[in-house]
């Protein structure tokens, strides 16, 4: 999987390419944490370009998605292809999880939201 970081304004944003599960669920973790160790707690995925997800791939966003809550921070997503929304339905996690369908909604939502 490929990811690729940058900064919109004070939300750091990942663009994720490829498969999510157990290998790239592991990268994807210390992405994040290297996120952390800046007290960045602002956080979006872009998962347009994800095209398989799987059980550990799962495990690994609730997993960043719970230290996001013990920093009280905010993690957002967008651009679910079918596939991997339909997986969000059938799991629960759509409930769980902020999910927009652009990038540009999940993005402008954190400037009505307070981070603290």
């Amino acid at each position: 999987m490929e990811i690729v970081l940058r900064e919109e304004g004070h939300v750091s944003v990942l663009s994720l390419t490829g498969r999510l599960d157990l290998a790239s669920g592991t990268s994807l973790k210390e992405e994040i944490k290297k996120l952390f160790d800046r007290d960045c707690a602002s956080i979006h995925l872009d998962l347009s370009n994800v095209d398989f997800i799987n059980s550990s791939g799962l495990g690994a966003l609730v997993s960043v998605m719970k230290e996001v809550r013990l920093r009280k921070g905010r993690l957002t997503l967008s651009n679910l292809a079918n596939y991997v929304k339909e997986i969000f339905e059938i799991t629960q996690l759509s409930h769980i999880f902020e999910i927009f369908e652009t990038e540009q909604e999940a993005i402008n939502s954190y400037q009505s939201v307070p981070t603290s």
